[in-house]
């Protein structure tokens, strides 16, 4: 692997892991378009790494205050996702929301890993799940935020991390339209989507770990790895903050129609025989 395409890759990884635009979309389409070998699953696992130190970074006071209230909610009287901390309860719905993405995810692993990692199912999959992050966009009251979350809520953002499993959908885009659906505002829902990743993304990361040494994709070397790990952390950071900031005074049209517009595009590229 060249150094070009570590620094490409590791940019795409740590940018779409957190957009609302789709990681495995991106994993998938820019290859495809350079005409790249597939770096193979251990590459992807290591640099999968550098998007995790992201969020745990980026949200390191949250996460830290958030798991000591959750921690002091197991001497509380009261049910445990009932406490009057909402720190606690945001804890207990991350733990709860992570159940269903968890299950799919361990129920269907052959079928995601082997069978969906189509150009032509995922470029659909794009456009079809646009048009549900736009409905939520617009037909979402936007007057709650996370300290108003219920359990309710928690289990149903968890339900629709689950369809992130799906190519294409967007883990972030998945779990931010959940939460406009259910009321909550721009900030708040992208805010919870953040914080939902947390296990998700560390417990894949490490899950697809086992992969390391086990020789499929192109041979590469420890540099173009480090690099592209080191770029996912910088550009996911980068990401994070971004979209935390730009959600206060816009909504996500721009986001829907670069979704579109890369899914037909692809389609188009497909179809022609430029890519396969």
């Amino acid at each position: 692997m060249s150094a070009i395409e570590a620094i490409v890759l590791g940019i795409v990884q740590g940018l779409t892991e957190f957009l609302p635009i789709s990681s495995s979309g991106h994993v998938i389409f820019v290859p495809a378009l350079a005409g790249w070998p597939d770096p193979g699953a251990a590459f992807s696992a290591v640099i999968q790494l550098g998007t995790m130190a992201a969020v745990l970074v980026y949200f390191r006071l949250d996460l830290w205050r958030i798991l000591i209230a959750f921690l002091k909610s197991f001497a509380a009287e009261r049910p445990l996702w009932r406490s009057s901390d909402a720190d606690a309860r945001s804890g207990w719905f991350i733990v709860l929301g992570t159940i269903p993405i968890g299950i799919v995810g361990l129920v269907f692993k052959d079928q995601i890993e082997n069978n969906v990692r189509t150009i032509g199912l995922v470029a659909t999959v794009m456009i079809i799940f646009s048009f549900v992050l736009m409905a939520a966009d617009l037909k979402g009251s936007q007057k709650r935020d996370i300290n108003q979350l219920t359990l309710r809520d928690g289990i149903i953002i968890g339900l629709f991390q689950a369809l992130a499993l799906i190519p294409g959908v967007s883990r972030s885009g998945s779990t931010i339209s959940g939460g406009l659906f259910l009321g909550l505002n721009r900030e708040a829902a992208t805010r919870y989507s953040f914080l939902l990743s947390v296990p998700a993304v560390v417990l894949s990361g490490l899950f697809e770990l086992r992969k390391v040494g086990s020789g499929d994709g192109a041979s590469v070397g420890a540099l173009p790895t480090i690099i592209a790990t080191v770029l996912a952390f910088i550009t996911g950071y980068l990401a994070i903050a971004f979209l935390l900031k730009f959600v206060r005074t816009h909504n996500f049209g721009v986001f829907v129609i670069y979704r579109i517009a890369v899914g037909v595009l692809m389609l188009v590229l497909l179809a022609g025989g430029a890519v396969s």
